[in-house]
């Protein structure tokens, strides 16, 4: 989001972070961005900026009325009384606004970290699996069906957040399901001002090697690095590292690929 939709999101954002009940809040506001969806005039109204900020947010408590939680309700007033450059940046941003409280759900609960690496491993498992991608992908597939399918391959895999926030980004409603996916798991870095970087290496890290890795990241790159790591053969020896769009490889693999360029001429 840009402009007055990104300044509007930080206080939606700053309302969840003031909410109360929070435990069931993440749950809920998936269910108001659902209902905004199915129901686009409702959705109009909410963002018309000829209305009144007062009036929009009036409507948006006696629709919800005693369906969700107080704080549900105070955090979908404050998104409909904050001006937004598109119609749809409302329910996007309500959208992001449920991942930030099912993440500081697991937050609060100490395991942060753990989301994080569920995330990135639902998201390898999908992208592993042609026929399963190729479901995740069908928008012709319903979305609950869809749902229905992840909790039974990862219910009893992955924390009650992670599969929560899976069964959320298979909805795409913002782009791909491993698009969403991943904005979700930069939500749950950013929650601790960490960057997550993606570690090929041909054997599993130690746990002193993980923590070497990312204190040396961390001195680089001056915050907290979360790795996910990723096991791969053929790196053949070495450590591929991608962060931020920057990669540096310094893989085996690499290094002969490099060198049979070279005598190739």
């Amino acid at each position: 989001m840009r402009g007055i939709s990104a300044r509007s999101l930080e206080g939606v954002l700053s309302a969840v972070e003031s909410a109360q009940d929070s435990a069931d809040l993440g749950t809920q506001l998936f269910g108001v961005v659902s209902l905004l969806d199915a129901n686009p005039a409702l959705r109009r109204v909410l963002t018309d900026p000829s209305t009144e900020s007062d009036a929009k947010a009036g409507l948006a408590s006696r629709v919800l009325g005693s369906r969700v939680g107080p704080g549900t309700v105070d955090v979908v007033r404050a998104a409909a009384a904050a001006r937004w450059n598109a119609g749809r940046d409302l329910a996007d941003a309500l959208e992001t606004a449920g991942a930030s409280a099912v993440v500081a759900r697991a937050d609060a609960a100490g395991s942060l970290e753990q989301l994080e690496t569920e995330l990135f491993e639902i998201g390898r498992a999908v992208a592993a699996d042609v026929e399963l991608r190729g479901v995740v992908a069908d928008r012709s597939y319903p979305a609950q069906a869809k749902a229905t399918l992840l909790a039974t391959l990862f219910g009893s895999k992955v924390s009650t957040e992670a599969l929560e926030l899976a069964q959320q980004a298979v909805v795409a409603r913002t782009g791909s399901f491993e698009k969403v996916l991943t904005a979700f798991g930069d939500v749950a870095a950013q929650r601790r001002d960490r960057a997550v970087a993606v570690v090929r290496v041909a054997y599993d890290l130690s746990d002193d090697e993980r923590t070497r890795l990312a204190s040396a990241l961390a001195a680089k790159y001056g915050r907290d690095v979360h790795l996910n790591v990723v096991v791969d053969p053929s790196v053949v020896g070495g450590i591929a590292v991608s962060l931020g769009g920057e990669v540096v490889d310094g893989t085996m693999s690499s290094r002969l690929e490099a060198a049979r360029r070279r005598l190739a001429g």
